[in-house]
């Protein structure tokens, strides 16, 4: 499979090494000028491949700092120069040490090969911990906290010998804030992010728009949140970042509308309508929405997430597809990592596979036809038209294989009531080879099994188990109040139907 993101150098190491140098220069003759350099020890010099992964690590001495920030980074084992790198933005009250843990990136990052910078902000910078996203002392090109990242850029691109060709973003709600901010201040610099909860390039400027931000919508046209992202390079002329915007439906802290602002911003920015030209159905009850440019390559891509509250999509387990730990705001419904790095093309393995939008050759198409037969409240019953060739099939839960039958035929057992599952499955040719995967399909086992959950009125909201309104927290489905939304107020919410929350507070 050609990589999604062709490299530049022709493959030549010599020449990325030079086109590497040469994009250290400029970043430093940009810091010079801005007043922002400060003396780092071999900045142009390439360091050894690491031999050995040594966890998460703190980096000193990678710049001025003027964001007043620490960074982070993991290192693969035996990572070789000119290897991509993935800078990874935490959301708000957590650590790099949480997003490190909990995100997924490391797995992919030991499967595909590329380093991870974390960078980390805390209290000094705001009370919560977030990254800055609304201020422009912060969150403009040459300044405070967005300086500060890319200097860990550069430091990282000098220790780890990274493409500069290959550097992307990401973030979860505040980082993912930010991280729009950064694809619109350095496009010179980010080949691609990803905004994960996360909102507009440049939606607000004060602390006080931004709560205008994240719960409600400017009203803007795609041109005027364009205009926003031109505006902090003036006279930059591309190449633009490709980006990928993961949102949940039920995200109370950051609404959902942001998503759809985010694709209007940047389809505008490519110069590209927003008509979708192509719709694919993805485990966790997620869709995505592609948006090509004129290559034919996606450009943009939206992540929904259906009945997803805030926070960034994770899939627990050992399967291809999967990544992460559930923990706040760590939801567990799809592997977005996984998504993602394939999106920017760090898989460049080649080959078929059984992922949406790979786009590698394979031996034999996309099994047609899966449906659902009968379905109880644990189990469910495939059935799919025979693909010519086919020695056998595999069948994916959740992007996990359950079975591999040499018939059209399989019924999924030991499932939990009331439980929302999505099924595809891929042909296998009498090599052993996987051709692509069908179609997702939705299947939802019959009964109800009450749940109930303890936590405080935010991480109830960010869950998906209550909403904001006015200031207050109330239970989705009964609207009972829950009182002020904050982290002090605790409550038990008992979970009666889909969607359907009731307080419980007196037993459960």
């Amino acid at each position: 499979m050609r990589p999604l993101l062709p490299t530049p150098h022709g493959g030549s190491p010599r020449a990325g090494r030079l086109a590497r140098l040469a994009r250290l220069a400029r970043r430093t003759a940009l810091f010079a000028a801005s007043g922002l350099l400060a003396a780092v020890a071999g900045t142009a010099a390439l360091s050894q491949p690491a031999t050995a992964a040594t966890g998460l690590t703190q980096v000193t001495g990678f710049g001025s700092n003027p964001g007043n920030l620490s960074m982070y980074a993991y290192v693969p084992a035996g990572l070789p120069a000119d290897a991509p790198l993935v800078v990874a933005l935490h959301g708000c009250t957590q650590t790099a040490n949480d997003y490190y843990t909990n995100s997924g990136w490391t797995k992919f990052a030991d499967q595909y090969g590329f380093a991870v910078v974390f960078p980390q902000t805390g209290s000094a910078n705001n009370s919560l911990s977030c990254f800055t996203w609304f201020d422009p002392a912060d969150d403009t090109r040459g300044k405070g906290e967005a300086a500060s990242v890319v200097q860990m850029v550069t430091k990282a691109e000098s220790l780890y010998g990274s493409d500069a060709d290959r550097v992307f973003v990401t973030g979860l709600s505040a980082g993912g804030g930010m991280t729009a901010d950064l694809l619109a201040a350095y496009p010179d610099v980010f080949a691609g992010g990803s905004v994960d909860s996360g909102l507009p390039a440049q939606c607000a400027t004060t602390q006080t728009a931004a709560s205008t931000c994240q719960y409600g919508s400017l009203n803007l046209t795609a041109a005027q949140w364009g205009d926003k992202v031109r505006a902090q390079y003036p006279g930059y002329g591309g190449p633009w970042p490709r980006v990928a915007i993961w949102q949940g439906t039920s995200d109370y802290t950051v609404q959902s509308v942001n998503g759809t602002e985010l694709r209007d911003q940047w389809t505008n920015v490519h110069g590209i309508p927003q008509t979708p030209s192509s719709t694919t159905s993805l485990p966790g009850g997620t869709t995505l929405t592609s948006y090509n440019d004129a290559s034919g390559r996606p450009a943009v891509q939206l992540y929904q997430i259906s009945g997803m509250g805030h926070g960034l999509a994770v899939d627990p387990g050992s399967g291809p597809e999967q990544c992460g730990t559930t923990a706040a705001y760590f939801l567990d419904t799809i592997c977005s990592s996984y998504y993602t790095a394939k999106f920017w093309g760090l898989d460049q393995a080649g080959g078929g596979g059984t992922d949406p939008g790979d786009g590698g050759g394979t031996t034999l198409p996309a099994p047609t036809g899966l449906a659902a037969g009968t379905v109880t409240n644990t189990s469910v019953a495939l059935s799919w038209s025979a693909t010519q060739g086919a020695a056998s099939y595999r069948v994916y839960r959740n992007g996990t294989q359950v079975g591999t039958p040499t018939g059209t035929t399989f019924t999924d057992t030991g499932l939990t009531a009331a439980t929302t599952y999505s099924y595809t499955v891929a042909a296998i040719g009498s090599n052993g080879t996987a051709g692509p995967a069908s179609s997702a399909l939705s299947a939802t086992t019959t009964g109800f099994t009450a749940t109930c959950s303890t936590a405080t009125n935010y991480a109830h909201v960010a869950a998906g188990r209550a909403h904001t309104s006015g200031g207050y927290t109330y239970a989705n489905g009964s609207n009972q109040n829950m009182g002020l939304y904050n982290v002090f107020v605790t409550h038990t919410l008992k979970q009666t139907a889909a969607g359907y929350w009731v307080l419980a507070d007196s037993g459960c």
